[in-house]
């Protein structure tokens, strides 16, 4: 910070510095001796450090992130306005104490964690909406085409309601995402009328498991459902507005590449072709979709920095080569700004062009304030940068610091950036080493550089990666070491200059070119995710696990004493205490139709009345089974007949599944949990899970504690937020441990809901 002046006119610093000559006096050292000698002299002068003028900025990002945190983790939704405020009042009391070493920095961070928190709560509000909570089928809709999406089996569109038509909706959502038949999705700007069938957003398939409501509350939609029958082009009743403008026009430019593009390279390598260039990635098929994840390669599907590097530096270097091949040009102009300028232009239509995700903008953020200061002559910081790039991301969407997109971007990137700043003792040149010495050992540096950006940027993302998809790439540095240069050197490359060849017609030998390339890459993901032990499942954990880990990231990361350290150890406690985390013994469905039991083997045996195939997959994957959804062992202990299903647990209890009213009979009698879709009976003396409950809770996890279950809901009591709202005034059992007791009667009796078409939102 910029030096101030103090009551008597000399100049001062914040913070001020202690009698020693560093660090800042902290009030808590005065008049104790013993807080200089060891070992709190150390203490104190590290944390001296760690405050020092300048080094507190990193951290705003951080604590505005948090206050969204904190937003998510609320029960109900807060009011708009007291957030807002207090945050205003936070950074006024924070300006009058801008000369106390302690309050400053406190009172700095939490009006941005209150600036985070009223972030969050005006978008809720600015968006608010409503949202479907129970089927309906033969829903007439007419409105227009927002977006479309490309599948491996369908097609799906988000469609702006202008007209929608049922006798079971009292409100109407303004949004739905529809699932349409393959190659049938009408063109982004179209008026279209059909009939669907729409359903609840899906809610979460376990507790802790991803909340597929809450994303699309605040991407605007409603409800999700499927098209039933013809889809109708028709005349709008009105001008559309500018905004569906802009996204025809971005996505017929969009659809415009991938045409040219797949007609140039079929089948997966073009696939992966226009997902580089225009972040269409939806129509890569299953096993080769899995093998990039498996082997760590994934994140080249995804436009971030480095795709957005090599498009600013290109145009950046050729643009500067150009110009200054002419005489004299270069001394009279300012040509390095020039470039800048055209490098800025290009990245910002490689933006439009690839679709704004959340990666790609934060690096397009990252890109230009680095363009920006090249602008005004000075040098773009890197950690401030990733923290602007954050607070800018965050204030637009303040959601995307729950998505998995986000948090492994950042991750990694500031992983990078933090330890290349610290410097790569490999990468010191000495002055007298021989020129043919030099030579040789170029190759060895950029190698051991690709290894040591794969092993930085892999441990950065594993615990967000173990933590939403439930598994590791053990393979990934090996995969990224054979694949990466391709992808530097003649992948990315041929696909832009295929894309400035476009317009001349002179792009389908460059598509060819960029598409044999992809298919050396796709060799590669597939060899690694064939090699032994190449997928590293890990079972699900709770989020505190993930806030510990993150903690000890950003502190390894931002601190520059030895206190960062403590970051270290925080990590490891995170991942002690992840790897801790009990299994539970039984999961329900929301909708009760899918029941999973982990019987004597340790493994779960899946009762099921629907095809649903999703769920399964999830629960799976958080149990770190390698089963698929096909596998006939899942069956194994089930036992079912005309009114219901059996399956037995570890100690031989009894789970049983009432199908029938007049399976409650024996099921109360001789199971230790009944679950069902219907209404139990009051007298039912055993553990129940029925349509009651399930309405409050949501899908369940159970936990055999002595002779009781620890019964944790996906959604707590009283749980009331805009995306999922209150479905009934009776107590749900959240966490609570109940045996041979039975619950409250619901109040309601309406009809129970049927499963939602997964396919719509997975």
């Amino acid at each position: 910070m910029s030096p101030r002046r103090g009551a008597r006119g000399r100049a001062a610093t914040w913070p001020p510095r202690g009698p020693a000559g560093y660090g800042p006096a902290f009030p808590w050292s005065a008049g104790r001796p013993w807080f200089g000698a060891a070992p709190f002299a150390h203490l104190r002068v590290w944390l001296a450090e760690e405050v020092a003028p300048g080094r507190l900025i990193p951290w705003l990002p951080i604590a505005f992130a948090t206050g969204i945190l904190v937003y998510f983790a609320a029960q109900h939704e807060p009011i708009a306005v007291p957030a807002p405020a207090l945050a205003v009042a936070l950074i006024i009391a924070a300006m009058l104490a801008r000369a106390r070493p302690i309050a400053f920095p406190l009172l700095i961070a939490a009006a941005a964690a209150c600036a985070g928190f009223a972030t969050a709560t005006i978008k809720s509000a600015w968006i608010a909406h409503p949202v479907l909570h129970h089927p309906a089928g033969n829903v007439a809709i007419a409105g227009w085409v927002e977006a479309r999406e490309e599948r491996e089996r369908t097609d799906r569109i988000v469609v702006k309601v202008e007209r929608l038509e049922s006798r079971h909706l009292n409100e109407a959502p303004e949004r739905v995402r529809v699932s349409v038949r393959k190659g049938q999705a009408p063109p982004v700007g179209a008026f279209i009328e059909m009939k669907t069938r729409l359903n609840a957003p899906l809610a979460p398939l376990r507790p802790g498991g991803y909340d597929f409501a809450r994303d699309l509350y605040f991407q605007g939609i409603g409800a999700t459902g499927f098209a039933v029958g013809e889809i109708k082009i028709t005349a709008p009743p009105r001008r559309p507005g500018p905004w569906l403008v802009y996204a025809a026009v971005v996505e017929n430019m969009r659809d415009g590449v991938d045409r040219r593009i797949r007609a140039a390279v079929p089948g997966d390598a073009g696939s992966i072709a226009s997902a580089l260039i225009t972040g269409k990635r939806d129509a890569i098929s299953g096993p080769l979709n899995d093998a990039m994840y498996i082997s760590s390669l994934a994140h080249v599907l995804s436009i971030s920095g480095y795709h957005m590097a090599v498009v600013a530096g290109v145009v950046f270097f050729l643009v500067r080569a150009v110009l200054a091949i002419i005489p004299g040009f270069a001394v009279r102009r300012p040509i390095k700004k020039w470039a800048a300028v055209a490098a800025l232009a290009a990245a910002t239509f490689y933006l439009l062009l690839s679709g704004a995700e959340v990666a790609t903008q934060r690096s397009y953020y990252m890109t230009a304030i680095v363009l920006g200061a090249v602008l005004i002559d000075r040098q773009a910081l890197t950690l401030r940068t990733i923290g602007t790039a954050a607070i800018l991301v965050l204030l637009l969407a303040p959601e995307a610091v729950v998505h998995p997109s986000f948090q492994m971007s950042f991750a990694a990137t500031l992983a990078l950036i933090a330890a290349y700043e610290r410097g790569l003792p490999w990468k010191a040149k000495h002055a007298d080493t021989p020129l043919g010495a030099r030579i040789a050992l170029w190759g060895v540096y950029e190698v051991a550089g690709l290894i040591f950006a794969s092993l930085v940027a892999g441990l950065g993302t594993t615990p967000y990666a173990a933590y939403h998809f439930h598994r590791m790439a053990p393979y990934g540095v090996l995969a990224n070491l054979l694949a990466m240069p391709i992808v530097s050197a003649w992948i990315m490359p041929a696909g832009m200059l295929a894309l400035v060849a476009m317009p001349f017609g002179f792009d389908d030998p460059l598509w060819r070119l960029m598409g044999m390339g992809i298919e050396w890459m796709d060799a590669i993901a597939m060899w690694v995710a064939s090699l032994p032990g190449a997928v590293g499942r890990v079972a699900a954990f709770g989020a505190g696990p993930l806030l510990l880990c993150t903690a000890g990231l950003v502190m390894l990361c931002l601190m520059r004493s030895p206190l960062r350290w403590s970051g270290a150890a925080a990590i490891i406690v995170a991942a002690l205490w992840a790897l801790s985390t009990p299994l539970p013994d039984a999961l329900i469905a929301p909708h009760g139709d899918l029941v999973a039991v982990r019987g004597a083997n340790g493994r779960l045996a899946i009762i099921k009345k629907s095809g649903d195939a999703f769920a399964v997959k999830e629960w799976l994957a958080a149990d770190a089974d390698a089963r698929t959804t096909a596998d006939p062992t899942l069956a194994n202990g089930v036992a079912c007949d005309a009114i219901g299903c059996t399956a037995r647990l570890a100690d031989g209890a009894t789970v049983a599944v009432a199908t029938a009213p007049e399976a409650f009979a024996e099921d109360c009698r001789r199971a230790m949990l009944v679950v069902s879709s219907r209404t139990a009976p009051p007298e039912c003396p055993t553990t129940i899970i029925d349509r009651a409950v399930r309405m409050r809770s949501g899908a369940l996890a159970l936990r055999r504690i002595g002779h009781s279950f620890e019964i944790t809901p996906s959604r707590s009591d009283g749980y009331d937020r805009p995306w999922a709202r209150t479905r009934a005034s009776a107590s749900a059992p959240s966490s609570v441990s109940e045996s041979h007791a039975a619950p409250s009667k619901p109040t309601l009796r309406d009809a129970t809901p049927k499963p939602a078409d997964l396919e719509a939102d997975d």
